[in-house]
Formats: C-alpha cells, sequence, structure tokens
C-alpha cells in the first residue's frame, strides 16, 4: 500500500502551520515549525505570489496532509463526496473522519494519526467484534470499536489508559479508555469537525 514516507516536520513548515503529525513533539519547543517558520527548502524565506490556484492547491494538500491520505485516494473520496446530497465540501470531511485510523486518534488511543494507522494495521482493533486491521475502513453509526484481548496489555493502550481525558474526544464519539472501547454515536456535521481546512477551495480546485 502506498504511503508516505518523508519527514513529517516538513509538511507542518510547507503549509506553514501545525498540522499536528508527531504527536507530543508537535505541542513542545522541539517542534521545526516553532524554530523555522517558513517553507522548506533554498527559497522557502521568499515571498510567495497567492495566486487564486495556489491557495486552492495548498489547502488540498493540507487536508489530505492532515488526515494521512494520497493524492489519488483523496480524489476517490471527493468524487464520493460529489455524488452524495448536500454539500460536498462537508460530505468529504465528513467520510474522512469516518476513517477508522481518524476514530482511533481522535478517541485518544492514539498520539497521532500516523501511529493509529500503525496501530490498526497491526491488527489490535476489532469493529463490531471483527478484527478489522484497514485504516482506511469506515465506521458508520452505533459502531462499537475495541482493543483486541491480546493487545490490551501493550504499552500504547496502557498510556491511553493512564492519559484518558487529557484530550477531548468529539461529542459524536464516546471512548470508553477502562475497557479499552470506543462508541460511535453518529458521523459528525461540519460545526463539531475541529480540522482548520476551508473545504470550498477543495471543492473549486476539483470543480474546474
Amino acid at each position: 500500500m502506498a504511503r508516505y514516507t518523508g519527514a513529517d516536520c516538513k509538511r507542518c513548515r510547507r503549509e506553514k502551520q501545525k498540522l499536528f503529525l508527531k504527536g507530543s513533539k508537535c505541542e513542545s519547543a522541539k517542534c521545526p515549525i516553532e524554530i523555522r517558520p517558513y517553507p522548506p527548502g533554498e527559497h522557502g524565506r521568499g515571498r510567495t505570489k497567492d495566486s487564486e490556484y495556489l491557495l486552492q492547491m495548498r489547502e488540498k494538500q493540507k487536508c489530505a496532509r492532515i488526515y494521512g491520505v494520497l493524492e489519488k485516494q483523496f480524489r476517490g473520496y471527493y468524487d464520493e463526496a460529489n455524488r452524495r446530497t448536500g454539500k460536498t465540501g462537508e460530505n468529504l470531511l465528513r467520510i474522512l473522519e469516518s476513517r477508522l485510523d481518524n476514530v482511533v486518534y481522535r478517541a485518544g488511543f492514539a498520539k497521532s494519526r500516523d501511529h493509529a494507522r500503525q496501530l490498526v494495521r497491526h491488527g489490535h482493533f476489532l469493529v463490531n467484534g471483527v478484527k478489522t486491521d484497514i485504516p482506511s475502513a469506515r465506521v458508520v453509526a452505533n459502531d462499537i470499536i475495541e482493543v483486541r484481548e491480546s493487545s490490551r496489555t501493550l504499552t500504547p493502550f496502557q498510556v491511553a489508559q493512564g492519559e484518558a481525558g487529557e484530550r477531548t474526544v468529539p461529542a459524536w464519539l464516546e471512548a470508553i479508555p477502562s475497557r479499552l472501547r470506543i462508541l460511535v454515536h453518529n458521523l459528525p456535521e461540519r460545526p463539531v469537525i475541529d480540522t482548520q481546512v476551508q473545504e470550498q477551495l477543495i471543492v473549486e480546485l476539483y470543480s474546474k
């Protein structure tokens, strides 16, 4: 499966804001964007003319990087969102939020989406009692996600239980750290999705 293997911190610097791709490192003074708050590369400090197309492209890149999705898959999500009723941009964010790796991260069972993706790939989670090791698997309302019995003593899950309550869990999910379980009450509406993207710019980009 194709995936990005480069430096995550360069991606934050490219977007000129924290995308929180490295978990606790993003909250520390060691975060590279705190030290070098400009894009990477020889001309990173130079002024870039922000054309309409550039703004749209940057917004799409930022959204894809936040959720850890490559271009082909991201375009597929957009096409699916466009076929649905309602606002395409909001549909797109709802699809991205419903990914299993994102749900594990949002519930506080992983430090970052990359970390959540790794835990899912290694087969540590059950969805409605069925082992699921596909990070892009989608959850729906009333799904129950839980850590497999044989995985509960592993360090990441012990840490998650110890740090329960330190991160706010969105209202559409319910995390039960003591049982290492996540309840999906419903899929989120745009007002409760805190991802800092202007989805309308993405719609405008793909609509051309």
